[in-house]
């Protein structure tokens, strides 16, 4: 938060004083430090144990991922958008094209550390703590109806897309509670994000980033 916050000031800078620093690249200080808090605390990740070898499971959440991206490409009505984003990854100017670099930078983040990192938050913590502070206690197959659409309604707000967020946030929450094993939500989220990734890349969609 810290670092989005900087970024989103950085960029009101530029715009405004025309400062030679891309203050895209900060996006991935976003991302290298919850990805280095995972790999410290990896050993406590008591839910990533192994990654799941059931391959009915593994279908299911490639499907989900891939119906989760139709979802949220979908052209919906205005109040379905909550206010644009402070930071984005559009190119500057009139030109259509993105450094590489930082083309990669996103997918990185976007395909690598934030399904992983949004994952063990919303789904694993948050949601299960909705119902029981002890989460840790709670079976996935336990966890309630309510949790389940007050996570995916919390998750929702974090997004500008909320609606599709939201849709996206049951899909995640109930792979979850069916299969009981967090592995399968970061499948179908990294699934999600790739495909958008790769779609946003050969579009040009740079507002979905």
């Amino acid at each position: 938060m810290v670092f989005l916050a900087l970024r989103a000031a950085l960029e009101a800078s530029n715009a405004a004083q025309n400062l030679p620093f891309d203050s895209r690249h900060l996006y991935l200080s976003q991302v290298i430090f919850p990805a280095l808090a995972m790999l410290i605390w990896r050993k406590d990740h008591v839910e990533l144990p192994h990654p799941p070898v059931s391959l009915q499971a593994w279908v299911a959440s490639l499907g989900t991922g891939l119906l989760i991206f139709a979802l949220w490409i979908i052209p919906g009505p205005a109040w379905t958008h909550l206010e644009p984003a402070a930071t984005h990854f559009a190119p500057d100017g009139t030109d259509q094209e993105v450094p590489w670099q930082l083309l990669m930078e996103r997918g990185f983040g976007a395909v690598l550390v934030v399904p992983a990192m949004e994952e063990i938050f919303w789904r694993s913590f948050f949601m299960r703590w909705i119902d029981r502070r002890d989460f840790l206690h709670l079976p996935a197959c336990a966890t309630s109806v309510t949790a389940i659409i007050l996570s995916s309604a919390v998750f929702a707000l974090a997004h500008e897309l909320w609606l599709a967020a939201f849709l996206a946030g049951l899909a995640y929450a109930l792979l979850y509670r069916v299969l009981g094993n967090l592995w399968y939500c970061v499948i179908a989220h990294a699934t999600t994000n790739l495909a958008l990734a790769l779609w946003v890349v050969h579009e040009h969609a740079w507002q979905y980033w």
